[in-house]
């Protein structure tokens, strides 16, 4: 079974908690001890109904407001897929949770409450989505239940949506009408919309391809560690774009030496070919001298090589970021001092709009920035390859993740 990664974003109040505890409960992905400690709580707090978004706002905070503060990740399993859930925070003021729970999401449900329609957070949430390319978007419209499961306010949300997600290029979105509360399209078909007819949630969770949304052009393998044994030396790593095949000319960097790949090696012995996200263990026919950082790559396809770079990042300290900033910056398995040289322009998350400035970014903002490195690495673009084009950014003092990045 292939494992889908996906994340939750919509306003406060939308469901999003809601909507996961439904989707656990009803494929039975939890326990009884589970079950029975929400429906205490959801006693004691005096609900009505047993309060499914307990299951997943863990921290004592996000109980007493009713809010998603923290990215509180969920795991559960059909007998078709795998699946891992970030359940994200809704509000700005955790702009840098959602990046965190999206960065390594395939898909990502945006929620939309059926009363309110397409509001600022609804496009906040997905530009940022599709700044980390995501390329599939479910947008659940919830609580259909209480505008009496309407078509028309459905079509007029799905109108509405695309009228401004056509300018930011997502390629595959899906509109399905729910009711987290109740279960309508969560697991099972609803009997209350007949005017739909394209599948609950989870058959669309079950059957999205995203086979094709790998890099599988560009041979990229970063060493992780190497293994010395008697007459044997591998790298191991994890194969982050192209496949790699016994016999494939590479190119390792920054030595820039080449030589072809003699074996590829698993915990079940060789095979002839690897493509991400496999770990293997790769041998060469030369000798090289590698360490940890240095980049194995397919000749036929090079990875571009920089001391500077532009990235659009999001800002994730409270102190702010400021022209001059040095900072530890790890990408793939290596990391080199980097200066962040200027700050280009800053994003209104808002409005899509790219603003001029010159005063930095302060956290939860999102920018666009050059950075210098001590010495060069050997990259891509995010939008080539989502592994070789992220980076993050780390305090030298404090050893604190200040920022994470896409290479431009």
């Amino acid at each position: 079974m292939d494992l889908l990664r996906f994340t939750t974003a919509g306003s406060v109040d939308d469901g999003k908690s809601t909507l996961i505890g439904r989707l656990m409960y009803d494929t039975k992905a939890i326990f009884e001890d589970q079950l029975e400690a929400i429906e205490k709580s959801s006693q004691s707090r005096g609900d009505e109904n047993v309060n499914l978004a307990l299951l997943t706002d863990g921290l004592k905070a996000e109980r007493e407001q009713g809010i998603t503060i923290d990215v509180a990740y969920r795991y559960f399993a059909t007998p078709k897929r795998k699946f891992i859930i970030a359940d994200t925070p809704g509000h700005i003021q955790y702009t840098r949770n959602m990046v965190t729970g999206a960065s390594t999401a395939n898909l990502a449900i945006i929620l939309v409450d059926a009363r309110n329609g397409v509001v600022e957070q609804t496009k906040r949430h997905t530009f940022i989505a599709s700044l980390l390319k995501i390329k599939h978007i479910v947008v659940a419209v919830n609580k259909m239940d209480l505008v009496d499961y309407s078509e028309e306010q459905f079509n007029k949300i799905k109108t509405d949506f695309l009228a401004f997600s056509d300018k930011i290029g997502i390629e595959d979105i899906r509109f399905i009408p729910i009711s987290a509360l109740k279960g309508d399209n969560v697991v099972d078909d609803s009997t209350q919309t007949p005017w739909y007819t394209d599948g609950s949630l989870l058959s669309n969770l079950e059957k999205v391809e995203i086979d094709q949304d790998l890099d599988l052009d560009n041979g990229r393998f970063p060493v992780q560690r190497i293994i010395e044994n008697n007459d044997f030396k591998g790298f191991a790593g994890r194969v982050d774009g192209g496949i790699l095949k016994v016999g494939d000319e590479v190119v390792a960097y920054p030595s820039k030496e080449t030589s072809v790949i003699k074996t590829i090696e698993t915990m079940d012995g060789k095979i002839e070919e690897a493509f991400p996200p496999m770990s293997v263990v790769v041998t060469l026919k030369d000798d090289l001298q590698l360490k940890r950082g240095d980049m194995i790559a397919k000749a036929d396809n090079k990875p571009s090589e920089v001391e500077t770079l532009k990235a659009t990042v999001c800002w994730m300290n409270q102190k702010g970021l400021s022209v001059g900033g040095k900072y530890l910056l790890k990408h793939t398995t290596t990391e080199v001092n980097a200066t962040v040289t200027a700050v280009i322009d800053k994003l209104d998350i808002n409005t899509m709009n790219h603003i001029s400035t010159d005063t930095g970014l302060q956290m939860n903002e999102i920018g666009v920035v050059e950075i210098q490195l001590s010495s060069a690495i050997a990259l891509d673009s995010y939008k080539t390859n989502r592994a070789t084009g992220s980076l993050i950014l780390i305090d030298l003092d404090t050893n604190e993740t200040v920022a994470a990045g896409m290479v431009k």
